[in-house]
């Protein structure tokens, strides 16, 4: 990996596209553009007077290098930063609390307030009922006192009027009638009594939870911590582990507190968009061409591009951007796009785990697409807080004159580190800034690379020689042949504009040179790549002539191969 760079600003990752990115929230940034309408006409205005030579000034170089993901290779303020980001995401996993929803403080008190007003009603309610039992044995007594009087009334009576036999029945009569009303209250109290349990069971219940809950916060019960993956990896158990908490810290110049809240809030985040769900969805493929993968860079980084000249379509604006839905399908579907790329990275500590964005602003809509800038910058909001450090580099191609007056309007939301990452061509050093980065067998042919979809004679494994031709110059190459044999070559011209010849010299003395290609004149809209072929019966040579004639310098590329000719 390259070397450490210059004391960064806190990162926050942006993939930059023609609209406004503030690294705050979305509504700011429409805000703050929509604010500034004006000031935007008057750079505008201003850009459009500089508009002859602009591509020389916007084409830039950065600085930026990526920091090793090594552990052992880290400074050591960084790798006590990584074992203490470690050490609060163990604890979290411990808690369950990576994934529980949003504490609310308000809540919890309102619950406990409520729980004990329920022990105060129970225990009011206990009371009632305790007067009440004690009213019907109050009760009970008189009663039963009234029933002895009638008795001892009836018995003198019996005495007086009737047989012993009559004062008995009465008597009996009497006793159940006293027996029935103690069965009545004994039943009552029963039940008041199976009231009284049911409501301090739940109480107590009740209580046992809000105990249970207060030792699992303060870690007194032990429970198994909660298991979190992210793009397919756990959050701590391997190296690769590592990797992924390195891109949160610096996402927050390794500030351990903020890094653990946005990698918490990626968590939740992940989890409510539904994102394991989300990769598995077939969204269509109507933005195909809007951004795709091809190829990598010279250091292995896969590149993806983004062509928002393809919104010049009015079918395709229309379709994207006509209601809320079809504009949430699109953000689906970006999102969808970024998941299933960053899970093709390798998060081995030495693995390349960024990509390249290459931006091609060539007829882009521009400021005026309200609803392109609206939902490119939800996309970058979700972006910059949930897909931390996985840009390399930012490669803005075919930037149009006012694009200038716009990055000046933008430019202070950036920071430093972000901005580092930039690189920004005009339409004329578009392919020759890509080939810095990007090797031109791998760069696609709409781009000033060799790179075809179609089956061709030549592969992305074939290298290609680039080679500069001044103004006003004729440029020869050479391929040597000894045997018979098939020779196949290709050549491109970015732009064009030249003069093209190809012709075959034998080796011997007294051989006749042939001519392969007719030389002529190839304007810069004729033809992209040329393939020529030549069946050799004789040592010799191939040579290719380019006449350069225009005042500007011209980037050539080819590249050949010979096949043997069966006897």
């Amino acid at each position: 990996m390259a070397e450490e760079p210059q004391k960064p600003a806190s990162a926050e990752e942006v993939v930059p596209v023609p609209a406004d990115t503030p690294p705050t929230t979305q509504s700011e940034a429409e805000a703050e553009v929509e604010a500034n309408a004006e000031s935007i006409e008057e750079v505008v205005a201003e850009a459009e007077k500089a508009q002859s030579g602009a591509e020389d000034k916007i084409s830039q170089s950065v600085s930026f290098k990526e920091e090793t993901n090594v552990v052992g290779d880290l400074p050591e303020a960084q790798r006590k930063a990584l074992d203490e980001l470690k050490r609060l995401v163990q604890e979290a996993l411990n808690n369950h609390e990576l994934t529980a929803p949003k504490p609310e403080p308000e809540k919890k008190k309102t619950e406990l307030k409520a729980l004990e007003k329920k022990e105060e009603e129970v225990s009011e309610e206990k009371k009632e009922v305790e007067v009440t039992e004690e009213k019907k044995e109050a009760e009970v007594t008189e009663e039963k006192k009234e029933a002895e009087v009638i008795e001892e009334k009836k018995e003198a009576e019996v005495i007086e009027e009737k047989k012993e036999v009559d004062a008995t029945e009465e008597k009996k009569e009497a006793e159940v009638i006293e027996e029935k009303k103690e069965v009545e209250v004994t039943e009552e109290k029963k039940e008041a009594e199976v009231i009284e349990e049911k409501k301090e069971t739940e109480v107590i219940e009740e209580k046992k939870e809000r105990e249970v809950l207060e030792e699992k916060k303060e870690g007194v019960v032990p429970i198994s911590p909660e298991e979190v993956e992210i793009w397919g990896i756990p959050l701590l158990g391997d190296e690769r582990s590592d990797v992924i908490l390195l891109k949160f810290l610096r996402a927050r110049d390794f500030k351990v507190k903020d890094a653990l809240s946005m990698l918490r809030n990626t968590v939740r985040w992940r989890k409510e968009f539904g994102i394991e769900g989300l990769v598995e969805e077939d969204l269509g493929s109507d933005w195909d061409k809007v951004v795709f993968s091809h190829g990598h860079d010279k250091e292995g980084h896969p590149v993806y591009y983004n062509v928002f000249g393809e919104f010049e379509d009015k079918e395709l604006y229309n379709k994207t951007f006509w209601d809320e839905e079809k504009r949430n399908k699109l953000i689906r579907w970006m999102i969808q796009s970024l998941e299933k790329s960053v899970r093709s990275l390798d998060f081995s500590p030495t693995g390349i785990s960024t990509i390249v964005q290459v931006n091609d602003l060539k007829n882009s809509p521009g400021l005026g697409k309200r609803e392109l800038r609206q939902a490119t910058n939800q996309v970058l909001q979700l972006f910059q807080d949930n897909y931390p450090e996985f840009v390399a580099k930012q490669i803005f191609i075919n930037v149009p004159w006012w694009y200038l007056a716009f990055s000046r309007m933008i430019s202070p939301f950036f920071t430093q580190r972000t901005k580092s990452k930039f690189l920004f061509a005009g339409p004329s050093k578009s392919a020759h800034t890509l080939f810095q980065y990007i090797a031109p067998e791998l760069v696609p042919v709409q781009y000033g690379g060799l790179s075809r979809e179609a089956e061709q004679e030549f592969t992305t494994s074939d290298p290609v020689t680039e080679v500069t031709i001044k103004p006003a110059t004729k440029h020869a190459v050479e391929f040597p042949v000894s045997e018979k044999s098939h020779a196949v070559w290709e050549i491109r011209v970015v732009g064009w504009d030249v003069s093209y010849g190809a012709e075959f010299v034998p080796g011997a003395e007294d051989g006749y040179t042939v001519i392969v290609q007719k030389n002529r004149k190839i304007g810069p809209a004729d033809e992209t790549v040329i393939t020529n072929a030549f069946k050799i019966g004789e040592p010799g040579k191939i040579v290719l002539t380019i006449d350069n004639q225009t005042s500007k310098k011209k980037k050539l590329l080819y590249r050949s191969k010979t096949k043997p000719i069966p006897e």
